[in-house]
């Protein structure tokens, strides 16, 4: 697929402890990303996401409010070369 893209996000606020991965891992399924999330030792949440730029859109979009029990105040994005290395998405 040409228009694959890979989206890096690290996601600041109250993210860890709040089925904000498990919760991702849903939506991203949803969204036929693939990918991982996983917390970091900075209280950020990781997720790294491989699919087109309008689902990435979408993930995005649900991650600037996560599960209920979050609080996001900010979401950093890069965009990197897609690696195609994924099969699914996981948490990590």
């Amino acid at each position: 697929m040409m228009d694959k893209k890979r989206w890096h996000l690290l996601i600041s606020g109250r993210v860890q402890g709040v089925y904000y991965r498990a919760s991702t891992e849903k939506r991203a399924a949803e969204l036929g990303l693939t990918g991982y999330a996983r917390n970091l030792p900075s209280g950020q949440v990781e997720v790294v996401a491989e699919g087109s730029e309008g689902q990435l859109h979408q993930l995005h979009e649900w991650c600037k409010g996560g599960p209920p029990d979050a609080r996001v105040d900010a979401i950093e994005i890069t965009e990197q070369p897609p690696s195609g290395a994924f099969t699914d998405f996981s948490v990590r």
